[in-house]
C-alpha cells in the first residue's frame, strides 16, 4: 500500500527522486490499523517535505523483512534519503519525532538521488528473487553433482555387487543340468528354489538402487504378513550362495534359533533382504576360518530380535552411527568398501515395521548387528496397515 504524502496526484506512478522513503512493517496485530493511520496524520501535518510511505505486512512479504533486517514489529524504515535509519518497537510515533529534524536535513539540496519508493520496492524485490533463484540453482548444481558422482560408483562397482547372486544362479543351474542323474528331486528343488531366490534378491538389488540413485527419501512400502522368522533365518543361512561362500573361506556359521519363536509381522521378501545383507557382510568382513553366529530371541512381548556377530576387524565406535547413512562409505585398509546403499536400506526397511537396528562391539574384535522386528497380534497388524 503506496501512502503519497501530502498534494501529490493519485494519478502518478511515482513521487520525486528526492521525496523521503519510509517502510512501515506491520503485522496483524488488531493495533497495526491505528499506528498505520497515526504515522499518516504525522506526515501530512510536516507537509514541508515531499514524503512516501509504503506499509508492508510481514505476513504477506516475508522476503521484504528479511532483505531490509527488520527483525521486530512495528519498524519504521528510511531508505532514501541515505544513510538507511530503522526505528522500531513500542512508542514509534515518538521515535519518528525524535529523528525527524535530522531526516528533513537529509533532504536538503544536493542528497544523492534514489529511484523513487515504488522502484526502490521492486528493485527490493527483484534482487531478493534473484538472490533465491541464484541459492536454488546452486543447490540443484549441487546435488546433481553429488548423484552423478554416487552414479559413477554404482556403475564402476554394480558388477562385482551382482555377482556374487549371479554366481549363485550359474552355479545352482550347472548342477543341475551336470549332475541331473545323481541329483535327488528333492536335491534339484531346492537349488532351483535358491536360484529363484537370488533373482529375486537381485531384482530387490536394482529396484534399491535406483532407488537411491533418484535420491529419494520416503520409507519403503512394505506388504506385511504373519511369518515364521524362525524358519526364514534357517532358509537364508541354507541358502546356496552362502553355503558356498562359508565354504571358500572355510568359515562356520552357528545359529541359535529357538523353536517356541512367537510369529512376527513382517514383509518377508524385505526381511529375507535384511538378513541375506547383514550375514553377507559378515562373511565379508570375518578372516578365513573365522566364526559368524545368528542369534534370534524373544526379547520382550512386543519384539522378536535378530543378532548376527562375526569376528572381524569391527566398526570403529565413532562410525557405528554413520554406517547406517545413505551412501556411506566405511574405509578399510585404505579402500573403500561397497557403495553405501546395503545398511541404509536395512535400516529404512526395518524403520518401515517400527523396529530399530544398530550395531555394537562384542569384545576386542568384530561387530555385532542387532535388528528388532514387531510381534503379531490383532493390533499390531492394525497399527502397521494404518
Amino acid at each position: 500500500m503506496l501512502v503519497p504524502l501530502p498534494e501529490s496526484n493519485p494519478s502518478e506512478s511515482s513521487l520525486p527522486e528526492s521525496s523521503l522513503q519510509l517502510l512501515l512493517f506491520i503485522d496483524d496485530r488488531p493495533s497495526a490499523p491505528d499506528l498505520v493511520k497515526e504515522i499518516q496524520q504525522f506526515l501530512q501535518r510536516n507537509h514541508g517535505y515531499t514524503s512516501a510511505l509504503q506499509v508492508i505486512n510481514v505476513s504477506d512479504q516475508p522476503y521484504l523483512a528479511e532483505h531490509f533486517k527488520v527483525v521486530m514489529t512495528p519498524a519504521l524504515v528510511k531508505i532514501a534519503p541515505l544513510p538507511r535509519q530503522t526505528i522500531a518497537g513500542k512508542n514509534l510515533i515518538s521515535k519518528l519525532k525524535a529523528c525527524w529534524t535530522l531526516w528533513q536535513s537529509q533532504q536538503e539540496v544536493g542528497s544523492p538521488k534514489v529511484p523513487d519508493l515504488d522502484n526502490n520496492i521492486a528493485y527490493a524485490t527483484e534482487l531478493i528473487k534473484l538472490g533465491d533463484e541464484i541459492f536454488r540453482i546452486k543447490q540443484e548444481h549441487k546435488d546433481i553433482q553429488e548423484q552423478l558422482r554416487f552414479k559413477d560408483r554404482v556403475i564402476a562397482m554394480l558388477a562385482h555387487d551382482l555377482r556374487n547372486p549371479l554366481t549363485a544362479i550359474s552355479l545352482a543351474l550347472e548342477t543341475v543340468e551336470v549332475g541331473s542323474e545323481k541329483l535327488t528331486s528333492q536335491m534339484t528343488a531346492q537349488l532351483l528354489r535358491h536360484a529363484r531366490n537370488q533373482t529375486k534378491m537381485i531384482d530387490t538389488m536394482i529396484v534399491d538402487i535406483l532407488e537411491a540413485a533418484r535420491g529419494t527419501s520416503g520409507e519403503f512400502e512394505i506388504r506385511p504378513q504373519k511369518i515364521q522368522l524362525g524358519e526364514l533365518c534357517q532358509d537364508v543361512i541354507s541358502d546356496f550362495s552362502l553355503v558356498s561362500r562359508l565354504e571358500a573361506k572355510q568359515q562356520a556359521l552357528i545359529a541359535d534359533i529357538p523353536k517356541d519363536l512367537p510369529l512376527v509381522y513382517a514383509d518377508e521378501e524385505r526381511v529375507r533382504q535384511v538378513l541375506t545383507n547383514i550375514i553377507g557382510n559378515a562373511i565379508k568382513y570375518t578372516p578365513v576360518a573365522g566364526k559368524i553366529v545368528v542369534d534370534v530371541l524373544h526379547r520382550t512381548a512386543l519384539k522378536v530380535e535378530v543378532t548376527v556377530t562375526d569376528n572381524g576387524p569391527g566398526v570403529p565406535e565413532e562410525l557405528r552411527d554413520r554406517i547406517f547413512e545413505d551412501r556411506f562409505q566405511i574405509e578399510q585398509n585404505g579402500h573403500q568398501s561397497g557403495y553405501g546403499i546395503g545398511l541404509s536400506v536395512c535400516q529404512r526397511i526395518i524403520r518401515a515395521h517400527y523396529g530399530q537396528i544398530w550395531v555394537d562391539a562384542p569384545g576386542k574384535a568384530g561387530s555385532c548387528f542387532h535388528f528388532n522386528l514387531p510381534v503379531y497380534s490383532p493390533k499390531t497388524s492394525l497399527i502397521t496397515d494404518s
